[in-house]
């Protein structure tokens, strides 16, 4: 992992703040580094600046405490919310364009709230459905 570490893909506020270890899985780990590899650092390339991830591995307990999807990628380490520098709609909505025209290998892609934040992840090549979703 070139630009992201794995302690910035598991940090949550609400994880300390209530006493939850979301340290990942051996299994975890692997999956936070392909996401990593296949996208966010060829995005964090392309885009030539920092990108800060506000959501990526969420353990079971935290997903619920954060009002997750039971079924959410976050809970395999295949996904992460990010935002640009700055963190505005306008720079979100440029990592979401370049994520597309760099043809990068999402599962999905989503515009959450009209560019508050970009949800993308990763599956692996077989799994990848490339979805572009506005929520």
């Amino acid at each position: 992992m070139k630009h992201f570490t794995l302690e910035e893909l598991c940090r949550s506020d609400t994880a300390t703040r209530r006493g939850i270890d979301n340290r990942p899985a051996p299994g975890v780990r692997t999956n936070l580094a392909l996401l990593v590899a296949h996208v966010l650092d060829p995005l964090r390339e392309a885009y030539g600046r920092p990108i800060r991830v506000t959501s990526g591995y969420r353990c079971p307990q935290l997903n619920d405490a954060v009002g997750g999807n039971p079924t959410s990628d976050h809970q395999a380490g295949r996904a992460a919310d990010i935002v640009g520098t700055p963190a505005t709609r306008d720079e979100n909505r440029r990592l979401l364009a370049l994520v597309q025209s760099l043809g990068l290998p999402f599962d999905q892609l989503i515009d959450e709230q009209d560019g508050r934040w970009v949800h993308v992840s990763y599956r692996g090549p077989a799994e990848n459905r490339h979805q572009v979703l506005k929520l």
